[in-house]
């Protein structure tokens, strides 16, 4: 079931179209990540769910309605460029913003204080904001973004400015929002915290949409019929010869890489192995995300060629 339904939105800016009939399906309850190069249309597309600006037409879908006004509230957004009140007190400026998205004073302050504990910035809450380190900055931004609960969280470029330290507390928590029920848009460069954190990818380049589906449906369907095999033996008398092979020392083991022609060489090569070799382990080497997104990025610039 879907959460948030897009669906063939547009918007053009100064007769520049910054997303062309654009479709995407955020599943209720996932992580979905939003990719693409500088200047594909992702900001676009937030700003439009955001109801920062309005598309030119389209549709987009909250929760089974069309999304309106009254969804404000129930949205969480976490800027690239963060929007914090520099001369603002942090305990102040948390309160503030939790009062904007309708919640009482009183579970505002002390959901705050929580938070605030939780971060270990406690210390903290009486201090301007420009007092705080960038890293500090960033704890407060996130707060402000999850503390009312809402049911779908956008986050941009969320581990901007934090050691690998408070990048591994803030994946942690943005696993719980999901534990909890909330919907994630999750728009990185990182192809890495992709591939570790998103159940689900969309990815736009040059105003539409090229790539859609489970993270591990795109590998698949990226595949290379690039396989590894660990065993103890010698490769010399099998069909394939690896492209590699590396020697794990003191183990008697090797580690071989075969790049096969195609998908039905694999039950050959596996029985090669089992007749040749000891064989302990062999699967399948997926391309990674950060190559499947180069790929469809070069695609697009021979497109434009």
């Amino acid at each position: 079931m879907s959460f948030l339904q897009i669906d063939q939105v547009t918007k053009s800016y100064s007769g520049h179209v910054a997303i062309r009939d654009l479709s995407f399906t955020i599943p209720n309850g996932a992580i979905f990540g939003l990719l693409g190069p500088n200047g594909a249309g992702k900001t676009t597309l937030i700003r439009i769910i955001n109801q920062i600006t309005a598309a030119d037409s389209g549709e987009i879908r909250f929760d089974g309605q069309v999304l309106g006004p009254q969804h404000i509230s129930r949205i969480g957004y976490l800027p690239e460029e963060r929007g914090l009140y520099k001369k603002m007190k942090v305990l102040e400026q948390i309160v503030y913003f939790a009062r904007l998205k309708d919640m009482p004073k009183k579970e505002a302050m002390d959901k705050a204080l929580y938070w605030l504990k939780h971060f270990d910035i406690e210390d903290w809450k009486y201090k301007k904001i420009e007092e705080l380190s960038k890293g500090m900055q960033q704890k407060v931004q996130f707060i402000l973004t999850i503390l009312h609960e809402p049911e779908l969280v956008i986050l941009d470029e969320p581990f901007s400015g934090f050691d690998p330290v408070n990048t591994e507390l803030i994946k942690g928590e943005i696993r719980r929002l999901k534990e909890r029920g909330s919907t994630i848009i999750f728009s990185t460069h990182r192809m890495e915290s992709v591939e570790e954190i998103c159940d689900y990818v969309g990815m736009i380049n040059k105003s539409k949409r090229v790539l859609e589906g489970s993270v591990q449906d795109v590998r698949n369907s990226y595949s290379k019929n690039a396989y590894e095999a660990e065993f103890v033996g010698s490769a010399e008398g099998l069909s394939f010869q690896p492209t590699m092979v590396k020697n794990l020392h003191g183990s008697g083991r090797v580690v071989a890489e075969f790049q096969l022609a195609n998908e039905s060489d694999r039950s050959t090569l596996i029985n090669d192995l089992n007749q040749h070799t000891q064989l302990f382990n062999f699967y399948e080497k997926l391309p990674s995300m950060h190559e499947i997104f180069i790929q469809k990025v070069e695609e697009g610039k021979h497109e434009q060629d």
